[in-house]
């Protein structure tokens, strides 16, 4: 019995957190299947479509890197480049840009974030997690207004959650 105890202890003790030993040299991490992130991009698309916008999505993995971009056949020239940006921020700030937007407002203590180049304070970009980890982030663009690129993005979240939910 002391050892059935032990061992379980020891299985316990090296199993279950999925963080990697301190002593270890390597980090693991997970990214979305190019077919999840292309279906959380269609589901976004979809979404605006049947609201009446064009638009364009982009989902890139967790660390910024472009996976999926789609663009409606009416969406503006611009939309590849604020879909981009807007996916590349929220995976780099971890938060959703219409929230980041709101932290580095005029007057805000974050405020110089929008001195930087490549982040985009404009909603419509959100981050994708799955057990606590970002997986990847989606950015939409196109619709008249940040709140409804948003509610897309997020739409596109939604359509994959039983996929990625661990």
């Amino acid at each position: 019995m002391k050892h059935l105890v032990a061992g379980l202890a020891l299985l316990v003790a090296t199993t279950g957190t999925g963080f990697a030993d301190e002593d270890d040299a390597f980090v693991t991490f997970k990214v979305l299947k190019p077919e999840v992130a292309r279906a959380a991009a269609v589901a976004a698309l979809e979404s605006c479509r049947e609201q009446g916008y064009q638009v364009g999505v982009m989902v890139v993995d967790r660390f910024g890197i472009p996976q999926v971009y789609l663009r409606d056949r009416f969406a503006g020239l611009h939309v590849f480049e604020t879909a981009r940006r807007k996916a590349w921020t929220a995976v780099s700030f971890r938060t959703s840009t219409l929230e980041l937007g709101k932290l580095t407002g005029p007057g805000e203590m974050m405020s110089g974030i929008r001195e930087l180049s490549e982040p985009l304070a404009l909603g419509g970009g959100v981050v994708i997690e799955a057990a606590g980890s970002i997986v990847a982030g989606i950015g939409v663009s196109g619709a008249p207004g940040p709140d409804i690129d948003e509610h897309c993005a997020q739409d596109g979240i939604d359509a994959i959650m039983d996929e990625i939910a661990f």
